[in-house]
């Protein structure tokens, strides 16, 4: 009995001022104001943007999946709605017709995000699992089709283009400067993020988390599942909606591509990436996404080969995302064990590396030799010439791909026994501080 007492005392302490939380979220803002300072180039400021919207997206989507366990995919719809709407009121504002500054249009797309959610929602909602996305998938297939039935509002193939610099400058900012745009998104990604923190911790941020985990009980104690997962929609839809508006400020134009099946697959797998069981993952999610189709596309064009081959091996190995692995390590840093981890680990990542370098020049020597021998068979790989139809080349790349996959492969057991083991010790360690 007294030790019942005890955990429950230690688990629901209240505090008011809580310094971590604060501490966390002034190193987020600090970082916002200083990546750009960091990564001032012109293509950095872009893509730094782009990671910008994408994450309140992926928050946003991460708020059905993560929380709510509602796979969908058709969630580009709102965004993309969302972004439509708000180039339109950009163009109506431009003309003189609406009086709205440029700092205010996030929040025309998220008004019609929210709109559409409650709309479309109402009908997706009704069931759950795999119905639930099935009937997602439908809408944002509806959606597609709509947008290049009607063109007047949709722009057909081409889209609807604007000018986000207009009217005088206030306080010197004409949204002109990429710099000045990336401000603005890092503003609604800081209140976004934290409205969407927020929403976790509300009374329908708790009971949503139960609908996930177990409907049934839900119901038996009184909460409609239906109207939970509605709301919640409701509210997912919104903030998708406010990543379109910046989306369309950012781009100056909004495409079909904008409410496609193919934008929803791809939050999708940038969250599931990042890790859906943690608030942080789709941030994270973000970061490694458009790395992957924006950077790495620059440099390969096998990268849509290797983002598939990166989702799978998270969904293998690591099947709450690169965060879970993340806060993994963290576990151990804080129990004092990670240096008993730390050389079996560094084994396993120079195994990883060696064999994902063989990888790479196997892949890359390989779609030089299909797509682009017209050209000739040399190719420029690591800095150096390669020439894919001779043997040293492959020779190379093999023996790293055996070597990194056999040091993989004796390096496992090792590393699992003693992971194992300084896991078993944090345990025992929890037991005696809650004992």
């Amino acid at each position: 009995m007294s030790n019942t007492t005890s955990v429950t005392t230690t688990s629901m302490r209240f505090a008011p001022i809580n310094l971590g939380r604060w501490l966390v979220w002034t190193l987020f803002a600090i970082l916002l104001v200083v990546a750009p300072l960091i990564f001032n180039k012109g293509a950095a400021l872009s893509i730094l943007c782009q990671m910008g919207t994408v994450m309140i997206f992926g928050l946003s989507y991460n708020m059905l999946l993560g929380q709510g366990g509602m796979l969908s995919f058709g969630h580009a719809v709102y965004s993309g709605l969302g972004a439509y709407f708000a180039i339109h009121a950009m163009n109506l504002a431009s003309g003189g017709s609406l009086p709205i500054p440029v700092s205010l249009i996030p929040l025309v797309g998220g008004v019609f995000g929210m709109v559409f959610g409650v709309l479309f929602g109402y009908v997706t909602t009704k069931k759950s699992g795999t119905t639930f996305s099935m009937i997602t998938l439908g809408i944002v297939e509806l959606v597609f089709a709509c947008s290049l039935m009607f063109p007047d509002f949709f722009g057909g193939e081409g889209g609807i283009s604007t000018n986000r610099v207009m009217g005088e400058k206030v306080f010197g900012i004409s949204y002109g400067p990429q710099i000045q745009v990336y401000y603005l998104i890092a503003f609604w990604l800081f209140i976004s993020t934290v409205g969407m923190f927020a929403f976790t911790q509300t009374p329908l941020g708790r009971i949503i988390n139960a609908v996930r985990d177990n409907p049934e009980r839900v119901e038996f104690i009184g909460y409609n599942t239906q109207w939970v997962r509605y709301l919640t929609l409701i509210l997912s839809a919104f903030f998708a909606g406010i990543s379109g508006g910046l989306s369309a400020i950012n781009f100056e134009i909004v495409t079909a591509e904008n409410v496609s099946a193919v934008r929803s697959g791809a939050i999708l797998l940038f969250t599931f990436i990042g890790g859906v069981g943690f608030f942080f993952g789709p941030l994270i999610g973000a970061v490694v996404g458009v790395f992957l189709t924006v950077l790495l596309s620059d440099f390969t064009k096998a990268w849509q080969l290797y983002l598939g081959v990166f989702f799978i091996v998270i969904v293998m190995y690591a099947p709450g995302g690169i965060a879970s692995l993340l806060m993994m390590n963290l576990r151990l840093m804080v129990y004092k064990r990670f240096g008993m981890v730390a050389p079996r680990l560094l084994f396993m990542v120079a195994a990883t590396l060696i064999a994902c370098i063989g990888g790479v020049m196997v892949i890359e020597m390989l779609y030089h030799l299909t797509l682009e021998s017209a050209n000739g068979t040399v190719m420029r790989l690591f800095g150096t010439e390669v020439d894919t139809a001779g043997v040293t080349g492959w020779l190379i790349a093999l023996v790293l791909v055996a070597v990194g996959a056999l040091m993989f492969w004796r390096g496992r057991p090792a590393f699992r026994q003693v992971w194992d083991q300084a896991n078993l010790e944090i345990e025992e360690l929890i037991r005696k501080e809650h004992a």
